[in-house]
């Protein structure tokens, strides 16, 4: 049966502009997170949710190979707002560098799903509420610093079992109870752990708080 001219026509049309609007879902994380933040500077004006992949957008790397998201450069912009569970969906993410900004509430639980994760910077901002759990799956985790923020609760015993984890700093927070020996623990300097309500025997009689801890972890 033929079909009409106007049919396939149209059938055409389609076919040439569906890239444009067809998205994966690391372009639908990142649009979902510029949805999340207030961006005074315009530094989020290239991330057009309407392209195929986001490596075309500024302060986004990706690897040449697989165009795969592998860092995103967004510290000292002075973007403000939150993060979403959404960020758990960049599975290849190497480098997270959120440093510097205004960017408040909780740090979501589904960032321990970046197991690709080298190095993630969320230092210098308002976060809130407990360093998750789940940061304990982050086995390529290197470095990790969220120092200068509004966190409570302790530190997770499970990130001892992070094998290799160098830099660890959650200094100038508001985290209790004691500080954790075990695994790479036992070789962090105590500045890293400084301006908290922590107790460890090189803080002894240097913090004049109360070490009780008191936390709700979701």
């Amino acid at each position: 049966m033929a079909f009409p001219s106007s049919f396939l026509f149209l059938f055409q049309v389609i076919l040439c502009i569906s890239p444009v609007f067809s998205t994966n879902s690391e372009g639908n994380a990142l649009h979902a997170l510029r949805s999340r933040l207030s961006d005074p500077k315009n530094v989020l004006q290239s991330w057009d949710p309407t392209l195929v992949n986001p490596c075309t957008w500024f302060h986004v790397t990706c690897d040449s190979d697989s165009n795969h998201v592998i860092r995103l450069d967004l510290g000292n912009t002075n973007i403000s707002g939150s993060l979403g569970p959404e960020l758990g969906e960049l599975k290849n993410l190497q480098y997270l560098e959120l440093y510097s900004n205004n960017i408040e509430g909780k740090i979501p639980k589904e960032l321990g799903n970046l197991e690709n994760l080298v190095s993630m910077d969320l230092y210098g901002n308002k976060f809130e509420g407990n360093i998750p759990k789940s940061f304990a799956k982050l086995k390529s985790l290197r470095f990790l610093r969220l120092n200068d923020n509004k966190l409570t609760g302790s530190i997770p015993r499970e990130l001892t079992t992070l094998p290799n984890l160098k830099v660890f700093d959650v200094s100038h927070n508001d985290l209790c109870g004691t500080i954790p020996a075990d695994g790479p623990f036992g070789s962090f300097p105590m500045e890293g752990f400084a301006h908290n309500r922590l107790n460890g025997p090189e803080l002894k009689g240097l913090v004049p708080y109360d070490f009780g801890c008191k936390e709700v972890q979701v």
